[in-house]
């Protein structure tokens, strides 16, 4: 008698329980047809297939000869790494990046005593986005990044320590710029 109790309870817990279990794989089999692609938060519509990013040139007034060649070689091993897109050589690609160092600029972040206690290195980006395939449009945008330094370090003694941190940071903001849906 108790385990036939036992067995109503769980059928019943299964009628009850069925539906919302059935709509979570209709609503997930409706999200993954839709014809835009999804890895890591990366949004590519279905028909794009190829990327071309040219060389990230140094624009800025002061410029460090590693940092343009280290960013352009990171962004694009990131972008093979984290999506389908095949990179070509000419902007005639479905969608055509190219991008500029246009700062890298030092000022005081803090003052303690009436003295620069801590500086900052701004990194800015200018990224020019053509789509040539798919639903986005395009587009121009700045990103930049802060990196703060001990200002009883000068900035020669400080950059390469920040370069070894600014090459990732910035990779992963233009990266998310171009890819992410925001």
């Amino acid at each position: 008698m108790i385990l036939m109790n036992k067995q109503a309870i769980v059928s019943d817990r299964i009628r009850r329980n069925w539906k919302p279990g059935l709509m979570i794989i209709i609503l997930n089999f409706l999200l993954s047809s839709c014809g835009i692609y999804s890895f890591k938060d990366v949004s590519i519509p279905a028909d794009v297939k190829t990327i071309h990013l040219g060389y990230i040139e140094n624009k800025a007034r002061y410029v460090n000869p590693s940092l343009a060649p280290q960013l352009t070689d990171q962004l694009k091993q990131k972008i093979n790494n984290q999506t389908r897109l095949t990179q070509v050589q000419t902007s005639d690609a479905d969608w055509d990046v190219n991008a500029s160092i246009t700062a890298y600029d030092i000022s005081t972040a803090a003052v303690s005593n009436q003295k620069s206690s801590t500086n900052r290195l701004t990194v800015t980006v200018h990224i020019s986005f053509k789509a040539n395939k798919g639903s986005v449009k395009d587009y121009e945008a700045d990103v930049s990044s802060n990196f703060d330094f001990d200002a009883g370090t000068s900035f020669s003694q400080a950059e390469p320590a920040l370069i070894q941190q600014i090459i990732p940071a910035m990779t992963t903001d233009v990266f998310n710029r171009l890819f992410s849906n925001w």
